[in-house]
């Protein structure tokens, strides 16, 4: 056997002899690249959590975002590219194209084709539009647009409209719109003259403390009008005995279809919400306010950025307020989950977190966090103003309280309609929506909007408020509601609903991800197989780590419940 010999070389020796490398490893970054993500930044600060907001820059600029741009993006925040790829790659509204790859069309129009549009035509219109606009104009199908009472609604660019014709969509394509207007509303100068603010100077000169108005808030029965229900005056007082700094997320991304109330209010009375939470952050003691508006809401973005610029150029009281940053959503309906939509503003994909710890105590940047649905903080300056007694006085049928429905679907008037709580569906149509569209005679309806369930007309009677439609299968959440006419079939609203939430599952999940589609080949075939479909839907239910996966079910289990006739 032979000796081996081993010779020991110096490290320093070792080193001089390796090839020196010019560049460090990973992708290199173009220079020009680099040359455009300094100018788009310039002048902006770099942190982290404004990734998402970084790439609506690029996106917004160049049309889409190359791996040219995402590889400079990452070297200027000192991020691995690995991280801006994959929170490009999570959300809709952004264009990756992969090295080789073509670029986009110029111009995208989605078109929606969710439950309400679907009923209006918007799947027909949708196969037209690509013979008509052409090559250099991309046409793709969208999920919910907020538009669901203007059926069918489209997105030319930034523009969104509804009561879309192959006409409109051409021309607006024609005029280059890129961006909505924002329309007529209550500026901030007028807001003031017709007293607001008032109540929040109330507070600056000591007139109103916390405890009294948590108390009124706790009277009103005011409950969070995102979909949880959770009630907004125990909330307050939960956030405002955890440790300070505190602060404020709200909801405004609204992607649930059949529900449009946000925007209807954003569009109409601004100041009304932004007085509201002020008087919340105020409250509670916030240091700071996020507020996360999705990507549809361009026009009330428009809005926002321009009255919030007002707001601190002249603050009430001439008193500092907290800080307001405005987060830009970018297409994902699983951040309309509280959690979810943290890990947005944080700059992340938005998967939901495991809990506890409860946004309350561990939310945004690890703080204390006060998460509220836009509408709630509408309703705050009312009830401080008019009292506990004036809100809680208005319900039927033993509920209390006032909500804002966004009916859509079979009725010669959907929009919003603010009713008492508790009104049934059958009086709301008759009431308020001016009945049913002419020739047709009342089949169904969504109490709740996709995941809130489906029943028939014949329990049209139920009153309509949070806690009164559990028995049955259904929940109101954002009080979307849906209705459909002897012309369509609930086993077919299942089956769109359930293709929307297949195509939403952030994927975090398995019994979520593998369970929604899997559930879209049942319920395409002819005769449904209760039998599996039920076990599939009770591991949804019980597996799944947010709302989505676990109410995605209940369209399905309403159809096999109340509609036995259509699935055979």
């Amino acid at each position: 056997m032979n000796d081996r010999v081993t010779v020991a070389i110096p490290l320093a020796e070792v080193r001089s002899k390796m090839k020196a490398r010019n560049t460090p490893k990973g992708r290199q970054v173009d220079p020009q690249a680099r040359a455009d993500i300094a100018a788009l930044l310039a002048g902006r600060e770099i942190r982290r959590d404004l990734l998402i907001e970084f790439l609506h820059l690029i996106q917004d600029k160049f049309n889409q975002l190359s791996a040219a741009h995402m590889a400079a993006l990452a070297e200027a925040m000192k991020i691995a590219q690995t991280e801006v790829y994959e929170v490009a790659t999570f959300y809709h509204h952004f264009d990756v194209v992969k090295e080789g790859e073509e670029s986009p069309a110029a111009l995208t129009v989605r078109v929606c084709e969710t439950l309400s549009c679907s009923m209006a035509g918007g799947e027909e219109l949708l196969k037209k539009l690509p013979t008509i606009l052409g090559k250099d104009v991309r046409v793709i199908a969208a999920p919910c647009i907020g538009r669901c009472a203007e059926a069918p609604a489209v997105c030319v660019g930034q523009n969104a409209f509804g009561d879309a014709t192959a006409e409109k969509v051409a021309l607006a394509v024609k005029e280059k719109h890129t961006r909505g207007l924002a329309g007529n509303y209550i500026t901030y100068a007028k807001y003031q003259a017709e007293g607001g603010y008032r109540n929040y100077l109330d507070f600056l000169n000591g007139n109103r403390d916390a405890e009294s108005s948590i108390m009124e808030m706790e009277n009103s029965g005011l409950r969070g009008l995102g979909g949880a229900g959770f009630p907004t005056g125990r909330k307050w007082r939960i956030v405002r005995g955890e440790m300070a700094p505190r602060l404020m997320a709200v909801n405004i991304d609204e992607g649930e279809p059949g529900t449009f109330k946000d925007r209807y209010y954003l569009e109409r009375d601004p100041h009304r919400f932004l007085e509201g939470l002020l008087i919340a952050a105020k409250v509670v003691g916030i240091d700071a306010c996020y507020v996360y508006l999705r990507d549809e809401y361009h026009h009330c973005r428009a809005i926002l950025e321009t009255e919030l610029a007002a707001l601190n150029a002249n603050p009430p009281g001439k008193a500092a307020l907290p800080k307001i940053e405005l987060r830009r959503g970018a297409g994902a309906y699983i951040c309309g989950e509280e959690s979810a939509m943290i890990e947005s503003i944080e700059g992340n994909r938005g998967m939901p977190r495991l809990r506890p710890p409860y946004v309350a105590q561990v939310g945004l940047f690890g703080r204390p966090t006060l998460e509220h649905n836009m509408e709630t903080l509408y309703w705050v300056r009312d009830i401080l103003e008019k009292g506990a007694d004036w809100f809680a006085g208005h319900g039927r049928n033993g509920r209390k309280g006032l909500r804002s429905f966004s009916v859509s679907g079979r009725v010669k008037k959907p929009g919003v309609h603010l009713a008492p709580a508790g009104i049934s569906v059958k009086e709301l149509i008759d009431e308020y929506c001016g009945g049913m569209l002419d020739g047709q005679q009342f089949y169904a309806y969504l109490p709740g909007g996709a995941s809130g369930g489906i029943l028939p007309a014949s329990m049209g009677d139920i009153p309509l408020d949070f806690d009164t439609l559990q028995p049955h299968g259904c929940f109101i959440g954002s009080a979307a509601v849906v209705i459909l006419s002897d012309r369509d079939k609930a086993r077919d609203a299942a089956l769109n609903l359930m293709k929307f939430f297949a195509d939403e599952s952030c994927g975090q999940c398995t019994p979520c991800r593998v369970g929604t589609e899997k559930a879209v080949h049942l319920l395409e075939e002819s005769k449904w197989r209760t039998g599996l479909l039920e076990e599939l839907s009770q591991v949804m239910v019980d597996a799944s780590i947010c709302g989505l996966g676990q109410a995605a079910p209940n369209p399905i289990r309403c159809v096999i419940k109340h509609f036995p006739q259509e699935i055979a």
